[in-house]
């Protein structure tokens, strides 16, 4: 059986960026359907956040093609698939994926947001009772909630691709040699 975890979905977007720069066009359409898939793993799920790991099943007939295994249905509120929504909303102009995104941060904000903060979840298949981890990454303060803005902001230009550049903890940094 097949498997993906969530932090594959950084993919799509380092694909997309990649055309940009000169990887073959192809490569945009494989980073549409890689994340077409990452956002299913959250639109499938009854809580709408995607869990850890999904298993992609195979069978001939079968009704269900993802399946998560009850060890994986923890969301740790990362940030590679909104992170791939902002690569492929700026890159394409595509406003589909400015509402996947709006529709994960609505489920962020229903089933994860607390008096006190944020807290990952144990359990995606449970709306009724997520079972809060009361634990909050840094990565979700640093990276999701800095590409949930970038997404959502109304100004495409904001901190341009041709002129910076996120590392892997989505910290800004300028090209060298780019002048602004």
């Amino acid at each position: 059986m097949c498997w993906q975890d969530h932090l594959v979905c950084y993919l799509p977007g380092t694909l997309a960026l990649g055309t940009r720069n000169g990887l073959p066009t192809h490569h945009l359409e494989l980073a549409k359907r890689l994340l077409r898939t990452c956002f299913e793993m959250y639109r499938r799920m009854p809580t709408g956040l995607s869990p850890e790991i999904v298993y992609f099943n195979q069978a001939p007939g079968a009704s269900e093609d993802i399946i998560v295994k009850a060890a994986d249905t923890h969301n740790l509120l990362r940030p590679e698939t909104v992170e791939s929504l902002v690569y492929l909303y700026r890159l394409t102009g595509n406003k589909t994926y400015r509402e996947w995104g709006w529709r994960i941060f609505q489920s962020f904000e229903k089933y994860t947001r607390l008096p006190e903060g944020y807290s990952s979840i144990n359990n995606v298949k449970n709306p009724g009772n997520p079972n809060y981890r009361n634990k909050m990454e840094s990565f979700f303060l640093a990276e999701t909630l800095k590409y949930f803005f970038l997404l959502f902001s109304d100004d495409r230009d904001l901190l341009p691709f041709d002129k910076f550049i996120f590392n892997t903890e989505a910290h800004v940094l300028p090209i060298l040699g780019v002048h602004r």
